[in-house]
């Protein structure tokens, strides 16, 4: 069994150095994995963002387009990079300077999702990890690289708004009750994007009644240090929005409020795709 990598949706017109991507939304089938996974479907899929690629389904009418992946991240983790291989899963995998990612079980194999819950009986070959990378991580990143190539040929910069959702319970960790962000900014502490991109980021947010916090606590992976080259006009925020605000975490069904954090996500959107619409002078000739 082979999915499509990636669905590119596309703006009728291209008006915004803007691109925002889902690394994390495709959904799991068993089939995909083999004989060797021990998880259930339902468990399977507590890794992935889930419907976070409805919530900014709408961002093509503001004119950026918009990568959703439809790999499962638990069966290649399109937010790390290709070489953080686990040796603890990959057999021929030498053990490397040590990567806290991999080493818990998450890297671009991941061994294990969420409660590090492992996923396999055994080891996979390194034959079988290169193939999931040629057929699904680079497709990806060799699209997204060609967005945000394109974005810099047009409006002389780039904007890489990486969307994600995170789960409740971390952002419980060393909070006072009442004091959860519902947005999530992650721009590597100032290496990813600029402040001043950064802050109006958060202000479209806040203006929608949304609370958000910056880098904790996640301050962005991959595709933050990939993309983001503030010093060359390429910027790349990550964007993580509470799941508990959409859906039951536990069966991964909408909630009623759905719709409602939507409209304030698109609403955030449609500022933030306004801020890449400055085009240079050459751009328009």
């Amino acid at each position: 069994m082979t999915l499509t990598p990636f669905v590119l949706n596309e703006p009728v017109t291209r008006t915004t150095s803007v691109v925002f991507a889902s690394p994390h939304s495709g959904k799991a089938d068993l089939a995909l994995f083999g004989g060797q996974v021990v998880l259930d479907h339902k468990t399977i899929r507590s890794s992935e963002d889930a419907h976070v690629d409805r919530l900014f389904s709408k961002v093509i009418d503001y004119g950026a387009p918009f990568l959703v992946a439809q790999v499962p991240r638990a069966y290649v983790d399109l937010n790390r990079a290709a070489d953080e291989l686990d040796p603890a899963l990959i057999e021929g995998v030498r053990r490397n300077v040590h990567n806290p990612r991999v080493g818990s079980g998450l890297g671009v194999i991941p061994r294990v999702v969420a409660g590090g819950r492992s996923i396999y009986r055994g080891k996979l070959t390194l034959e079988e990890a290169h193939s999931r990378l040629q057929t699904y991580w680079y497709p990806y990143h060799d699209k997204l690289t060609a967005l945000l190539d394109q974005s810099f040929r047009l409006f002389g910069e780039s904007i890489l708004i990486d969307c994600h959702s995170m789960p409740r319970e971390a952002l419980d960790a060393g909070r006072k009750s009442g004091e959860r962000p519902h947005v999530v900014i992650g721009d590597r502490f100032g290496a990813a994007a600029s402040a001043r991109l950064v802050d109006q980021i958060a202000a479209a947010f806040e203006g929608q009644g949304l609370q958000v916090a910056h880098n904790a606590p996640f301050a962005g992976a991959y595709s933050t240090v990939a993309y983001g080259r503030p010093v060359r006009s390429q910027h790349a925020v990550q964007v993580e929005i509470d799941r508990s605000l959409y859906m039951n975490e536990a069966t991964l069904e909408i909630l009623p409020e759905f719709d409602e954090l939507q409209s304030k996500l698109l609403g955030a959107a449609s500022e933030i795709a306004a801020l890449g619409s400055r085009k240079l002078p050459l751009a328009a000739e």
